[in-house]
């Protein structure tokens, strides 16, 4: 795999790299994505690795195989040398055909052809210019390559930064965009904004906004009534552990 990574981009002019390069090094590192866990995103890549847990909760690109490879590196080689050059790569302004793109373009199509079962995309609705960017990577390449006969709905989370402004939303600006782009498309789609498990998430780093404290009826609900048979259930719930662990101890003895 290293070896077909590498003569991807080794010894070539570094603007003349394209998706096509990355080939055998794809067909190498392939590997079946859970139905159901795929998860594309835009303007948010370290909230999305947190998020899907390396695979626990989600797969997104960046843990496959594939995606894992090259996630958060840059990279190129120049003609005539042998070496990698981690220094002097060109950006995509300065060239599209660079090794970064080419490689994160075949990467994006791979990953959008073997996804099935719900769909998952996770935008900034904070981001300058709309949670949905076109031409962007999902927008060019992972939309056009999804396989609509193996996909039962396509569900789209649009989070907020903390302390960050609400630019856009569900039914709004380019969600709205998005969303008739893909019912257009023949899909299933929902939307949700501020979706509450990333919420959570998110109010890790951020425990004292006004959007991560509890409402003081949701406090109490929590806290629970005041009641005089507390006690009582304090016994039921120790005999019913007591019986459970009688139960296990029977079985293994």
């Amino acid at each position: 795999m290293w070896e077909a990574f590498k003569n991807a981009f080794i010894n070539k002019d570094p603007c003349n790299i394209l998706p096509k390069d990355y080939e055998l090094f794809i067909n190498l590192s392939l590997h079946t994505i859970p139905p159901n866990k795929s998860l594309f995103w835009e303007n948010n890549q370290l909230l999305v690795n947190t998020f899907a847990g390396r695979g626990r909760r989600y797969m997104s690109l960046g843990d496959t195989l594939f995606g894992f490879f090259g996630d958060f590196l840059n990279w190129c080689g120049q003609a005539g040398s042998t070496e990698l050059d981690y220094e002097s790569c060109p950006t995509t302004e300065e060239c599209e055909n660079n090794a970064v793109e080419s490689f994160w373009r075949m990467a994006s199509i791979t990953y959008a052809q073997q996804s099935s079962g719900v769909i998952h995309v996770l935008l900034n609705g904070s981001s300058v210019g709309g949670a949905y960017p076109e031409p962007g990577f999902f927008a060019d390449y992972e939309i056009p390559n999804l396989q609509k006969d193996k996909i039962s709905q396509i569900v789209i989370w649009v989070v907020d930064d903390i302390k960050g402004p609400d630019r856009d939303s569900c039914g709004t600006h380019t969600v709205k965009k998005l969303e008739n782009r893909l019912k257009t498309l023949g899909y299933d789609v929902t939307c949700t904004d501020n979706y509450k498990s990333v919420m959570f998430l998110l109010c890790l780093d951020y425990p004292d906004d006004s959007q991560c404290t509890l409402s003081s009826s949701a406090a109490a609900a929590q806290r629970g009534p005041i009641s005089s048979n507390r006690g009582g259930s304090w016994d039921k719930f120790m005999f019913v552990s007591f019986v459970g662990f009688l139960l296990r101890f029977a079985l293994v003895y």
